[in-house]
């Protein structure tokens, strides 16, 4: 790989998601070798991938080049490989352009959608965890409404035209959200002559509330808001199958949509050597201490959602959101230097920052430790959060620029089929 050698220690990480970024930065200017892998050369912004799938922002808005956060860093090195696989024994990592030895490894290699075994499902649903999945999300929904144009059909128009999200979570409400929105105020205007009235959005979650992880008050009002924008929430139902037409249920409902959107869970993006049962919990992750070590190593750690930390207060872990991350980045960077002194780590304890969601223009649920709001303020929280973490000011002026911008206009400038997709049925 063309790594130099050196005396310093080499802190190998995998990922640079949110939690391999903030370790990164953190182990910046010290006396450690760090090389970072990724198969992106650019960290995405994942909380806002729902926006660039409905032409809100495009793709580059919620991009940076990884290269780019780290580029005045000494004795940083970047390399653009897939990890095939972690040898444990001889403390290297193998990838598609070579092999690296390291003294310390991290795992943030973040998370995958979960399917939870169903391959019909996996086949003919549309996920949204990647930027190019993004956009082929985008390019679907905007082609569906080209074809629904041309077809005399009326059945095979309302399909087309019909949207299913699996999922109540962050993502799903979000999306739903949008999508509304798209319906409400930009289809009658690109499209005159279908009757976008006949659009339908549902939501299908598994449990009897959306946004479950978050407060009741939250989960009331999110509903309240997405049943005014015609949102149809289907609550206790779960998805059995989707055959690319139409989606079937453990209820006597189904549903016929050319558009399903999987947004029902996901897991731990687990790497070939360290995916053995005694240290692989529930979900796909990988079981550490408080420090982040993975259980039974003292030299190779995870964090961000790949790392299960167990507590009395997160029997299941910690949340598999960005604060977690970027939170154990920050404190591993801390207790690798520590380490290396040969003084005692410190143990990690979460900071929780709260919850939040938005459901359109002027609607959002925020959840903090002591005050729960709704709303319009709750939608300027929301905003300025999500701009103050976006990384690169560049970034943050486009994003605000467009959301200004679609605001006063109602509109969506990135409605755009950049490159078509069609579904393999």
């Amino acid at each position: 790989m063309n790594i130099p050698r050196t005396s310093f220690p080499r802190v190998v990480i995998i990922g640079g998601g949110f939690a391999g970024i903030a370790l990164a930065k953190k182990l910046s200017k010290q006396e450690v070798q760090v090389v970072l892998m990724d198969k992106h050369n650019y960290h995405t912004f994942q909380p806002l991938l729902y926006q660039v799938s409905t032409g809100g922002l495009e793709p580059d808005s919620i991009a940076y080049p990884i290269r780019k956060i780290l580029k005045d860093f000494p004795n940083f090195y970047f390399r653009l490989a897939h990890v095939k696989e972690i040898d444990i024994e001889k403390n290297r990592v193998i990838t598609d352009i070579g092999k690296l030895k390291f003294d310390y490894l991290v795992i943030a290699s973040g998370s995958e959608t979960n399917y939870f075994g169903n391959s019909e499902i996996e086949k003919y649903s549309m996920a949204m965890k990647t930027i190019p999945q993004s956009l082929n999300l985008r390019s679907l929904i905007l082609e569906n409404f080209e074809e629904a144009l041309l077809t005399s059909d009326l059945n095979e128009r309302n399909a087309l035209m019909n949207f299913v999200i699996v999922g109540g979570g962050p993502t799903g409400v979000e999306l739903a959200g949008a999508l509304a929105e798209i319906k409400k105020g930009i289809l009658p205007k690109d499209y005159p002559d279908l009757d976008t009235r006949l659009a339908q959005i549902h939501i299908i979650q598994s449990s009897d509330c959306i946004l479950k992880g978050m407060s009741e008050q939250a989960s009331k009002k999110a509903e309240d808001f997405l049943e005014k924008l015609g949102v149809n929430i289907w609550k206790n139902v779960r998805v059995t199958g989707y055959d690319g037409k139409t989606v079937s249920t453990n209820t006597d409902l189904t549903f016929e949509t050319a558009t399903l959107v999987w947004a029902a869970g996901v897991k731990g993006a687990t790497i070939k050597g360290l995916d053995a049962d005694t240290f692989v919990t529930k979900g796909n992750r990988l079981l550490v201490n408080e420090f982040n070590q993975v259980k039974g190593f003292n030299h190779i750690f995870a964090i961000g959602d790949i790392a299960s930390m167990v507590n009395h207060e997160f029997p299941e872990g910690l949340p598999m959101m960005a604060q977690p991350a970027i939170q154990q980045g920050k404190q591993l960077g801390d207790n690798l230097l520590r380490l290396i002194d040969e003084k005692p780590m410190r143990a990690f304890v979460y900071k929780d920052k709260g919850a939040m969601a938005t459901i359109g223009r002027n609607k959002a649920v925020v959840d903090l430790k002591n005050w729960k709001f709704q709303g319009v303020f709750a939608w300027f929280v929301w905003m300025f959060v999500h701009l103050f973490f976006l990384i690169g000011f560049r970034n943050r002026m486009v994003v605000f620029v467009n959301w200004v911008y679609n605001y006063v206009r109602f509109d969506r400038e990135a409605r755009l089929i950049i490159r078509p997709f069609k579904k393999k049925l």
